[in-house]
């Protein structure tokens, strides 16, 4: 074992395809609903999505706000009347979690690494019921130490408090030997700096780190993080 022994990983669009389960969920919300889905829709969706959970990030929404937030702005985008935020942002968020899609040979690699002795634990934003499901699902929740997920933390990433909150819980693991790896620069990236962990970049699409935020590797598949932990 090298220099890290331990690993956080994020969840979604990390180990897990979030993009894959976010499209299921929107179509099968609104397919319940009986809502015509026009092309383009579920990337409109995307981005309204991506912007609130940014806010919520940087402190200017709750998670609450989020979850209703980001379906008023799409029904009112769509001029969609003949349904309910709450009906809409309910239906969608039990399908989310029901539904889990391994990313690039994610499953074997941390299988791998808890065979030889890793310690791996899920470091994620998302809804806890949802995540926790999702854990099911896949089957991660066999293959991980454990699972913070900020709404039971008090704190999203990446805020440090998060991260000594998630720290105080890990006996016996230290932050200089831990490895953060997550494709979020502003909740991975940035929440490793803000808690002095070092930071892996999981960065598949090849993106320009614009904002900044120092990143210690860099990586275009996880099976490059064997090059990284060993």
């Amino acid at each position: 074992m090298g220099r890290y022994t331990t690993i956080l990983w994020d969840l979604d669009q990390t180990l897990l395809d979030f993009d894959r389960s976010q499209a299921y969920a929107l179509r099968y919300a609104f397919d319940q609903l009986g809502l015509p889905m026009a092309d383009g829709t579920i990337a409109l969706y995307a981005a309204i999505n991506d912007r609130h959970w940014k806010r919520m990030e940087r402190g200017e929404i709750t998670k609450a706000q989020v979850l209703t937030g980001r379906f008023e702005e799409l029904l009112q985008t769509l001029s969609i009347t003949s349904c309910e935020v709450q009906d809409i942002a309910d239906i969608y968020q039990k399908a989310l979690g029901s539904v889990a899609f391994y990313l690039d040979g994610a499953r074997e690699l941390v299988t791998e690494l808890k065979e030889k002795g890793y310690r791996q634990y899920i470091v994620t934003n998302g809804v806890n019921e949802t995540q926790a499901n999702k854990m099911k699902v896949s089957g991660l929740d066999q293959l991980v130490d454990g699972v913070f997920v900020s709404e039971l933390m008090g704190y999203p990433k990446p805020r440090k408090e998060y991260f000594e909150n998630c720290l105080m819980q890990m006996p016996g693991v230290t932050r200089d030997r831990c490895l953060l790896v997550g494709d979020s620069l502003t909740s991975d990236m940035q929440g490793a700096n803000n808690a002095g962990i070092a930071a892996c970049w999981y960065n598949p699409k090849g993106l320009v780190n614009e904002l900044g935020v120092k990143i210690d590797y860099e990586i275009g598949h996880l099976k490059e993080l064997w090059e990284v932990v060993v």
